[in-house]
Order: structure tokens, then sequence, then C-alpha cells
């Protein structure tokens, strides 16, 4: 069986995030699943099988994380669609039945592909007791991000204290689902993004993740309306880097990254 390691959000090897991505006739036991993913230990492992009608979607799309299937995905779902392009096994675009409804991927002339998800519903939330400290840093601002994303965004005063967090994980975890997106507006115009954010996501095994599109379906909306533009840039200033290109199309948000495959493999199991 075959499994392939791309790296998403990114045009080079060795940056952005990578994914393991499977492709099947269909899906097997959950158990064996979560265990390839386990095994793969990345941020997410897709699982994917070509849809048998009914749907109203092309393919069939499945993310686990190390330790848990997760609802929304943006890096993993690149991925896959980078796979099923390359190998000729869809042209134009690509249909997945996802936990988060049917989500859609087209492919650029500039090779970058575009992903349309729901965009999440913000809530204005009050800060959590010992927030700040398990963090790292003040909150400007907290908001729930809802049931797919379950993050808290928390913005922060600059850009430098988004990129010299070192939170206490342990301690994050108990504030939401799933983990906290750090943001803030980039400290300069003019070097090709608007906004920075660091993800955090101790509750699926994931510590820190390198580039996180789940996140800018919070992102983008959040930054939409604080710098009044629709067409945005983030960058997710981990160690290994992404930038995430986001346009808020009222309840959607187009996702839009380039992605390369580094490792083609045989899985074994």
């Amino acid at each position: 069986m075959r499994i392939r390691i791309v790296d998403a959000f990114t045009d080079r090897p060795f940056a952005g995030n990578p994914a393991g991505v499977v492709l099947l006739d269909a899906f097997p036991d959950d158990a064996w699943m979560q265990r390839v993913a386990a095994e793969v230990n990345l941020s997410e492992t897709a699982f994917a099988h070509p849809d048998a009608g009914g749907s109203g979607a092309d393919w069939q799309l499945r993310w686990f994380t190390p330790v848990a299937e997760v609802d929304m995905c943006g890096h993993a779902t690149l991925a896959t669609a980078h796979v099923l392009f390359d190998s000729g096994a869809v042209d134009g675009e690509v249909r997945f039945a996802t936990r988060s409804g049917t989500l859609t991927t087209a492919r650029h002339p500039d090779g970058s592909y575009g992903m349309d998800f729901p965009a999440a519903p913000l809530t204005a939330a009050t800060a959590p007791e010992g927030l700040a400290e398990a963090l790292g840093a003040d909150p400007v601002s907290v908001q729930d991000t809802g049931p797919y994303v379950g993050d808290l965004l928390v913005e922060l005063a600059d850009e430098s204290t988004v990129r010299g967090l070192g939170p206490d994980f342990r301690a994050l975890a108990a504030y939401s689902r799933r983990g906290v997106i750090a943001t803030a507006r980039a400290d300069a115009p003019g070097r090709g993004y608007d906004y920075v954010s660091r993800c955090f996501f101790p509750n699926v095994g994931v510590d820190e993740d390198p580039v996180t599109g789940s996140a800018h379906t919070a992102l983008a909306p959040y930054w939409a309306h604080r710098l009044g533009n629709v067409l945005l840039t983030g960058l997710q200033a981990s160690a290994r880097s992404g930038l995430v290109r986001t346009e808020l199309r009222g309840e959607r948000v187009l996702l839009t990254g380039h992605a390369v495959t580094v490792i083609d493999g045989e899985l074994h199991a």
C-alpha cells in the first residue's frame, strides 16, 4: 500500500506542515487508521477513497492525529489534493466528503491549491483565569471558534510576542477542546504577510502544529474584520513556517497554498 508524505503550505521541502496521505479503495477499521497515524507520527495523516455515490462528493476523506480523529484539517486536505492532482486521479477540482461537510479544492495555474472551507463562527469570550500564565502572554482579546475548529483564538500585543511564546502545554489543555491559536498583526507592512499565528493543540497530541489550515478558517474572518480587507496572507511562525493566503467569502473561506511531496513509499501493514 502506497503512502506519501507531503509538505503543505510551502513550495519547498522541509518547510510548511508535513502530512501523511494514504489512498484506499474503502475505509478500513478505525483502529487501523489510528495505528497508522501514530506510526507516521505527524500532526495529521489523511485517509481517502473514491466516493461510491450519494454524498455529492468525489472522494471520502478523514484525518487522524497520532492520538485522535479530528473534525477538520486544512493542511492534510491540501496534501491529499496535491497527491490526487499529481497522480492524475482528478482534474480541475475535487470535492471531499468530510466531517466538516463537502470541501472543494481546485488547482490554480501557478500550481497552488485553493480550498473552500466553512468560516469559523467567532464568539467573543472572556479570557479564562490562568490562560495568560499558561500561554505566557496577556491576551488582547479572546474568541471562541465554534464546534469544528474547537480552539480559543487569542490576539496578543504584537508579532514579537507571538514569536517568543513558550507555553505550558499541559496547562493550555484545560482551556478548549483542541487548543489555542495565538495571533497578532504583522509588525511591519510589506513583508508578504498581514498577520502571524502559532497553534498549540495538546488535547489532540500536537503541542505545536507547524501550519494549520483549519485555524485560518477563524483567523481569516477575525483579521478581515480587524484590518478591513477580505484578502489577506497569514504567516504561521512555527519553526518550519508557512504561508496561507485567505479570502473571506461570506460564511466560507478560501485557503490557498502550495504543496510538495517529499516521501513516496510503501506501507507494509
